[in-house]
């Protein structure tokens, strides 16, 4: 039976060479420079799917007769939280702006950079929030917000 791979001395290159040869190109075809963009992208989504600071932990308990949003936020003062009720909906978000500037006299470079970061979480509530009984309190980097569960009018059906 024949062999697909020949056999003879005169043969240029052995079959392990001719494989070598094959993962050579592939590296040089995934190393060009748009493939590697690409694929270094892809490497940095799943290394960090989102950009770091922008999530926070928020937890919804149902204890009968209110609902307990908490919301971990560690470094957040106080005027950087704003809430938003819109009909059964609840929005916490998130503002960090700072100015960075450095400057060297000796070379007279100046630079300055806007940091602006935002983050939010909209919590849906099964009924329509009544911002006038909701109390919020944010201490040690813990936000708590108690929204009252409201009782809708119960209709009799007649026979």
């Amino acid at each position: 039976m024949s062999s697909m791979v020949p056999n003879d001395k005169n043969s240029k290159k052995p079959k392990s060479e001719s494989f070598g040869d094959l993962m050579k190109t592939m590296n040089e075809f995934f190393n060009e420079k748009p493939i590697k963009g690409f694929l270094q992208s892809i490497d940095d989504f799943f290394k960090s799917p989102f950009p770091p600071g922008t999530g926070f932990h928020v937890d919804t308990i149902e204890t009968g007769n209110e609902y307990i949003i908490s919301a971990e936020l560690p470094g957040v003062k106080r005027e950087q939280i704003h809430l938003n009720i819109s009909g059964n909906h609840l929005t916490i978000s998130v503002e960090n702006k700072e100015l960075e500037t450095t400057e060297d006299e000796h070379n007279q470079i100046y630079r300055r950079k806007y940091l602006q970061q935002k983050s939010s979480k909209t919590i849906s509530l099964p009924h329509t929030i009544n911002e006038k009984s909701v109390k919020a309190s944010y201490r040690d980097g813990l936000l708590k917000i108690r929204i009252p569960q409201e009782k809708g009018k119960v209709i009799e059906i007649d026979d």
